[in-house]
């Protein structure tokens, strides 16, 4: 038997369920959800979780910033508890950046970020464990810090069955049935077929596997990321904001009462997210523990607390998919955001939506995300990387 619905999303990450949940918003309501294991079992559940606005491209800048919105005001918007923390967030630049960085902090205010450089003086008050050099540049984003990846999934998909979605679990998909005719696609799993004029793909690291099954080639790579956490001495540092050094290659935030959370993002390797190594490396947290006692030098006598690893989907240009398929009506993607997914995806919800309801996205002009930039040769370019910030 054949269940019909206006909507299938495929993938219960954050991605999915942020979409699913701005459908039923939008009054799209009649929908359903697909998820091979449990709600934010991939990358979303091992999200380092932080939340940040610094990017080097306007549409990444812009979906942070209308993210930000979402996360600071989630239970009136949306319902749901979702562990936002405000800490601040300091990123460092060294001094040959120094051009592209204040072209970037600039590109930031005009979006509407709360940014700013400051200088070493106001650092130190804000940061007094860290060491910074001289030569060194320095930005600020007061409203930034970080949140609970799972919970956010949950709240989504809370809201979107209260608004009558249907949410299947332990559904993996098996088959998609692409209509020749431009009408309804069937999507198959092992005990059951939907149909629906609409099918968005946003599975994360398994979107190249499911794409092949209808022909359709983009390069997404799951790629593994490891990040670990060490147990603070209060006495030396108490706390302190979240960081992005693009001096040391590391980025890193406070968790909870004692411990900071440490990653890199210069040590991926491509993997089968299906049997990948899911702990971390200790000569990993060796190199980038030392890096980060370059930051903050009393941090050199913490305690190695856990690690873990996740996956990301990198593109070559570090920048998400987000359109619908050439060639096939009511096809979406929503991949690839190379790390930085948790932190965009409630913007991302939005345009998604607004792409499928409205043929356009209003809210960010997401052109640049499109599939076809691949091809064309037309992917995003930074003036500096961003990678090893998570």
């Amino acid at each position: 038997m054949t269940e019909t619905c206006d909507a299938i999303i495929i993938g219960g990450g954050v991605m999915g369920a942020s979409i699913i949940s701005n459908l039923a918003t939008s009054g799209v309501t009649n929908t359903i959800l697909l998820e091979k294991s449990t709600i934010g079992a991939g990358s979303t559940g091992r999200s380092s979780g932080a939340i940040r606005m610094h990017y080097s491209t306007k549409v990444n800048a812009t979906l942070a910033h209308e993210s930000l919105k979402v996360f600071t005001n989630f239970s009136d918007l949306v319902g749901g508890e979702v562990g936002f923390v405000k800490t601040g967030y300091m990123v460092f630049a060294p001094s040959e950046a120094s051009q592209a960085f204040r072209e970037n902090i600039s590109m930031q205010q005009e979006v509407g970020i709360s940014t700013r450089e400051i200088d070493h003086k106001e650092a130190a008050e804000l940061a007094p464990a860290f060491k910074i050099a001289e030569t060194e540049h320095i930005a600020w984003e007061d409203d930034s810090g970080h949140a609970d990846p799972s919970a956010t999934a949950l709240a989504y998909i809370n809201h979107a069955r209260a608004n009558g979605a249907t949410i299947h679990l332990e559904a993996p998909v098996i088959d998609i049935k692409i209509s020749e005719s431009g009408s309804s696609h069937q999507v198959i799993t092992e005990k059951a077929c939907f149909e629906s004029e609409t099918v968005i793909i946003a599975t994360g690291p398994w979107t190249s596997s499911l794409l092949k099954k209808i022909n359709v080639s983009l390069p997404l790579l799951p790629t593994r990321h490891q990040v670990f956490l060490i147990k603070r001495n209060l006495n030396k540092i108490p706390t302190h904001p979240g960081g992005g050094d693009m001096t040391n290659l590391i980025y890193f935030r406070p968790e909870g009462h004692d411990l900071t959370l440490v990653g890199n993002g210069n040590h991926e390797e491509t993997v089968n997210p299906d049997s990948y190594n899911q702990k971390y490396d200790l000569s990993y947290a060796a190199d980038v523990w030392t890096r980060l006692t370059k930051r903050i030098p009393s941090i050199a006598d913490a305690e190695l607390f856990t690690g873990y690893s996740g996956l990301y989907t990198t593109t070559p240009d570090l920048h998400p998919i987000i359109d619908s398929v050439d060639g096939i009506n009511g096809l979406f993607v929503c991949s690839g955001f190379s790390g930085h997914g948790f932190k965009l995806a409630p913007a991302v919800g939005t345009v998604m939506t607004e792409l499928v309801t409205q043929g356009k996205a209003i809210t960010v002009d997401i052109e640049p995300l499109k599939m076809n930039r691949f091809a064309d040769g037309r992917l995003n370019t930074t003036k500096y990387s961003f990678k090893v910030i998570a």
